[in-house]
């Protein structure tokens, strides 16, 4: 697979990380959820996120990771490398490229509070990655940074190899636009991927997005929603998205979201166990209900559409 660049669009899943029952990891299931991706849509994939569980893995099963993915796809590759120390992200990212990886992904650390530290911390990353191909992750409902468009551009302008925002702010269609009429103004372009769950996928996309960089558990709803938009369709785009945007509204929980990804990717085959790794919430008896009947209400809307 080539290297990531600022042409990239569609949709990169945001991949979980699949655990047996024990809480060991599941290379088998890993094989079968990258092709579960691929065959509903995926362009690309991102492994290693907040939402693939990275925090809870060591570095040896972060390898793994890397190394089973990569081998199984064709598919560019984004590994999410993000730590406390630059050291660390060096040595992620150099082992990710080594195995095949199209680019990585960094998100700022929680410490940074001036626009000044921003953007230094990212010419940093720039420094430390080489030519290695960079997405900035800009998420600050998690990360707690809050990165203005003026900051945005100016990382763009300075740090070349950095290739697409993950644009993750919420409120944030301002943003983008922001971002886009700034390049019609001559500034670089960079691709814009965004997050959130898909919830604003359809606004996303009006505003300028390129796709998506997220990982609901119905990546074709991302996928069709997205060649619809690209080919000028918004009407069909708008149906799609409305068919699924209960389950996206449901999946999008504080701190219980994975664990309804996880389940809904289990009884869709997509992964063998709906293992989330502890500390981790569990769903209720009430939650299973619930989401068996969003299931099943959205296949009667999808029926309806074609």
């Amino acid at each position: 697979m080539g290297k990531l660049d600022e042409t990239a669009k569609g949709v990169f899943t945001i991949a979980a990380t699949p655990f047996l029952p024990d809480g060991a990891l599941d290379l088998d299931s890993v094989d079968r959820m990258v092709d579960f991706y691929a065959e509903r849509g995926a362009t690309g994939l991102t492994i290693l996120g907040i939402m693939g569980e990275a925090g809870k893995l060591s570095t040896g099963e972060s390898v793994a990771v890397i190394e089973r993915v990569t081998a199984r796809t064709d598919l560019p590759v984004v590994v999410g490398v993000s730590a406390p120390g630059v050291a660390a992200i060096k040595a992620l990212s150099e082992t990710a490229m080594d195995k095949g990886a199209a680019g990585v992904m960094v998100a700022p650390p929680a410490s940074l509070r001036t626009d000044a530290q921003i953007t230094s911390y990212f010419q940093l990353i720039a420094e430390v990655l080489g030519d290695t191909p960079w997405v900035l992750q800009d998420f600050p409902l998690v990360t707690g940074v809050q990165i203005s468009p003026a900051v945005l551009l100016e990382i763009f302008r300075s740090c070349p190899t950095c290739v697409m925002l993950k644009h993750e702010d919420w409120p944030g269609l301002d943003k983008i636009s922001t971002l886009r009429a700034a390049e019609a103004g001559g500034a670089r372009r960079v691709s814009i991927l965004c997050g959130n769950g898909g919830q604003f996928l359809l606004e996303e996309m009006i505003r300028g997005a390129d796709g998506a960089m997220t990982g609901f558990a119905f990546p074709e709803m991302m996928a069709d929603v997205v060649a619809a938009m690209q080919a000028g369709d918004e009407t069909r785009a708008r149906d799609l998205f409305d068919a699924y945007m209960p389950l996206i509204r449901y999946e999008a929980q504080p701190g219980m979201g994975l664990a309804i990804r996880k389940y809904i990717l289990a009884k869709r085959g997509a992964i063998a166990h709906a293992t989330t790794r502890r500390p981790a919430p569990k769903l209720s008896d009430a939650a299973v209900a619930e989401v068996e009947t969003l299931l099943e209400r959205q296949e009667a809307r999808l029926a309806q559409l074609s």
